[in-house]
């Protein structure tokens, strides 16, 4: 199948070194913002990328939660395959793609668990359904079919008593060092912008070529 004929030209949007935010937090809310009021699906849906022990690297779709002046935070299951890379290797990376807007951020740095009770916090927020789902569910493993998940919840629903957080499940932040911001250009000449952090905790700011 060819399909080297398919691509799209970007002329929406430029991006300035000389206009953007001095500090990439704000300049990541400032470009959110922006998403969530245009007509995206998810603009908080994002691509974590963790490595494992073996060096192989491994991408999924996660939803983010928070974002603060420390780090942008998700839940996920610990004894999941992306759980079980950053025990072993704290580095990942983040990327938020917002095609009607042509724009990407890319976000690296390492990854840490939050507190139990910020977790703790957020399970209890959940819809029912979700909460179930993250006490049933053992991720990334080999099952046998759903039936056996279905049943496991709908026993879950049937039941009086109060649904707690699993040990097993919880919240992660990843504390930046490392920003990209990405502007679709015409002919390819797209705009990236990076912020370095440096050894004195400062960000450096540069334009690299697209």
């Amino acid at each position: 199948m060819d399909i080297s004929h398919l691509r799209q030209e970007y002329t929406k949007f430029e991006l300035d070194i000389s206009t953007v935010n001095t500090d990439p937090f704000e300049q990541f809310k400032k470009w959110f913002d922006e998403a969530s009021a245009s007509d995206i699906l998810e603009p908080n849906a994002m691509c974590l990328s963790t490595v494992s022990e073996n060096q192989r690297p491994s991408s999924r779709i996660v939803l983010l939660k928070t974002i603060s002046n420390s780090g942008f935070v998700f839940f996920t299951n610990y004894c999941s395959k992306k759980g079980n890379e950053l025990e072993v290797n704290p580095n990942g990376s983040l990327l938020f793609f917002w095609k009607e807007l042509e724009r990407q951020v890319r976000i690296e740095g390492k990854i840490q668990k939050i507190s139990e009770q910020e977790s703790i916090d957020y399970f209890d927020s959940r819809p029912i359904g979700n909460r179930i789902g993250a006490i049933v569910s053992p991720q990334s493993q080999r099952i046998i079919d759903r039936k056996n998940l279905d049943d496991q919840i709908q026993a879950l629903l049937e039941k009086s008593q109060s649904i707690h957080k699993p040990s097993h499940w919880g919240g992660y932040v990843l504390i930046p060092d490392y920003f990209e911001f990405w502007q679709g250009r015409q002919s390819r000449l797209h705009d990236r912008i990076v912020y370095d952090k440096t050894k004195n905790l400062d960000w450096e700011l540069y334009r690299i070529a697209p």
